[in-house]
């Protein structure tokens, strides 16, 4: 009998450290057909793509990602963009998912990239909204893959800054990544609820992510839809830059968009996601 119950209660902890071993995001499902996995961008959530999902979900499943310490997802502790990876490909495996679409929105883009230059025979192509191999590249001048600490002058002053401040800082960067005037209260509230930890060192992660040698290893189709508001001839030359170790990508380019193409641009956007798709 003793023996009996120790083994239930071994059983039980181990269910337990199952149902609990994925805390790097959150999940929801919603459709049925071939499943495509949809990231958000940094600091947003996974409501991002209800607008995409209302349509895609006619003919797709659906899984619907919010990473840690966005939304109301606990925070978790560094690194934790590649936790973030590595459980997306615990959950693909243990979900036995097949004939997978990768669907990702700047770091979502960033992260699917990532995913298909490691695991090349997991999926069967990437949608990628506005995203980079390299977003340091984007911003700090001759980059050449140096890694920058979580521990430096910008990242202190961020953490201590106070949340009017804050949520004044975001207001403002969202105007400019989102013509879109409607959903800036929308985002600008995501970027609020966000862990500040999270918001500073995560952002870290995606800067210290430099992919532009990794994409050669991709194998699977990769259609890039991109914003056109810091003007087309930069924006072309940034994409053909970055993208030189991946000749066969595909760049669709936004009219009148900036970098919330989904929502600057819906029909041009869920249209061409759809042709990708089929």
């Amino acid at each position: 009998m003793k023996t009996k119950s120790l083994l239930l209660v071994f059983v039980s902890v181990l269910i337990t450290q199952i149902s609990t071993a994925q805390k790097s995001f959150s999940v929801s499902v919603k459709g049925k057909g071939e499943p495509i996995l949809l990231f958000p961008g940094f600091g947003c959530t996974g409501e991002l793509w209800d607008e995409t999902v209302a349509e895609l979900s006619k003919t797709n499943e659906c899984h619907i990602f919010t990473f840690a310490g966005f939304g109301d997802v606990p925070p978790i502790e560094t690194p934790w963009l590649s936790s973030i990876k590595d459980e997306i490909i615990s959950y693909v495996k243990e979900k036995k998912l097949k004939k997978l679409t990768l669907l990702g929105h700047s770091l979502g883009g960033t992260l699917s990239l990532w995913l298909a230059s490691l695991e090349t025979e997991l999926f069967k192509k990437a949608i990628l909204v506005d995203a980079l191999p390299a977003t340091a590249a984007l911003m700090i001048p001759n980059y050449n893959g140096e890694i920058i600490e979580y521990d430096n002058p910008q990242s202190k002053m961020m953490l201590q800054m106070d949340k009017n401040s804050f949520d004044a800082m975001n207001l403002q960067s969202v105007a400019y990544m989102c013509l879109n005037k409607e959903k800036h209260k929308v985002i600008s509230n995501w970027m609020s609820m966000a862990d500040r930890k999270t918001y500073v060192h995560g952002y870290i992660d995606m800067l210290n992510l430099d992919l532009r040698k990794e994409i050669a290893k991709i194998k699977i189709p990769v259609v890039i839809l991109a914003a056109t508001s810091l003007g087309i001839d930069v924006v072309k030359n940034t994409y053909a830059t970055q993208y030189q170790n991946l000749p066969t990508v595909k760049i669709l380019y936004a009219e009148n968009a900036a970098h919330f193409v989904m929502y600057d641009q819906p029909d041009w956007f869920i249209e061409n996601v759809k042709l990708a798709l089929n």
